[in-house]
């Protein structure tokens, strides 16, 4: 039997090694070398490890750019997360109505999550022209001129046209999470609570909604995350632009660090980045292993 184990554990070992380096090289180490490289001074194409400390930090935290980009990265935190767990929640409670072509429905409530979000922004980017785009048209033909705007292109509208589109992006996946919630609970809760006289309102206030804080926690930590990284869909879309208007922090990190080549300022601003993650994701950690057992 011992034998029997030992075997089982080296093909195991073996299996799991390949991963184990992959991960070992592109995740942590990656973590550290660009840790390390905040506290250079590389500027340029050349390489240039001369050690300068918190030099970087320091310019960082003087540069108006990077607090734009802080405020819309906040902006972007307060207005899309909740947005998008709010119509999740709703649709799926209209799909918990057994309604008439629910797999369909589902299927297309889902779709954008599906979609890379380079086509995502394209298309959105597309219905946003202020010329002949999808939305500036339908309000033109709906004799609703007044709702007309500029949308990415005017920098006092365009994070919250961002925000916009990236709440319809992942709502689909709210609502696949909270309707995994919703069709979790026992039936005999719901017989219980319409024997007490509850409508259907009720129901789901004292009954269903009170029981989903594991998928809300969930989904949350997954917003949040997106939300301080989502670099490639406002990229796409808007390119940070117009001005700063729609810049945070990944998109910072990225014209500091490929467009100027400062690379170690880019790196203090991908470690800012990293720290804010294991502010979102430690706790949520916590809960899950340490908290529940308590």
């Amino acid at each position: 039997m011992r034998l029997k184990f030992r075997e089982e554990s080296l093909y195991s070992l073996l299996f799991l090694t390949p991963a184990i380096v992959l991960v070992g090289v592109f995740i942590y180490f990656a973590i550290v070398w660009n840790v390390y490289i905040s506290f250079t001074d590389w500027k340029g194409l050349i390489p240039s490890y001369r050690f300068v400390g918190l030099e970087n930090y320091r310019i960082l935290f003087h540069d108006p750019v990077f607090w734009t980009s802080f405020r819309n990265n906040i902006i972007l935190i307060i207005l899309f997360v909740p947005g998008s767990l709010l119509l999740g929640l709703l649709l799926a409670i209209l799909l918990d109505r057994k309604i008439k072509f629910e797999n369909g429905f589902r299927t297309i409530y889902a779709l954008p999550f599906a979609l890379s979000f380079v086509v995502t922004a394209t298309l959105w980017a597309w219905m946003y022209d202020p010329s002949d785009g999808v939305l500036n048209t339908l309000f033109s033909m709906l004799h609703l001129e007044f709702l007309k705007s500029n949308w990415i292109t005017d920098p006092h509208v365009a994070l919250y046209a961002v925000i916009l589109a990236l709440i319809w992006q992942f709502s689909g996946y709210t609502m696949l999470i909270y309707l995994a919630g919703i069709r979790s609970v026992s039936s005999e809760q719901y017989e219980a609570a319409i024997i007490d006289g509850a409508n259907q309102l009720q129901l789901y206030r004292y009954v269903v909604i009170p029981q989903l804080k594991k998928p809300t926690l969930s989904a949350f930590v997954v917003l949040m995350v997106f939300s301080l990284k989502a670099f490639d869909f406002i990229w796409v879309l808007t390119s940070g632009g117009p001005g700063t208007s729609t810049f945070i922090l990944a998109v910072e990190m990225y014209k500091e660090t490929f467009a100027k080549t400062k690379f170690a300022y880019g790196a203090s601003i991908a470690t800012v980045l990293l720290l804010l993650s294991f502010a979102i994701v430690l706790p949520y950690l916590y809960w899950s292993y340490g908290g529940e057992k308590e």
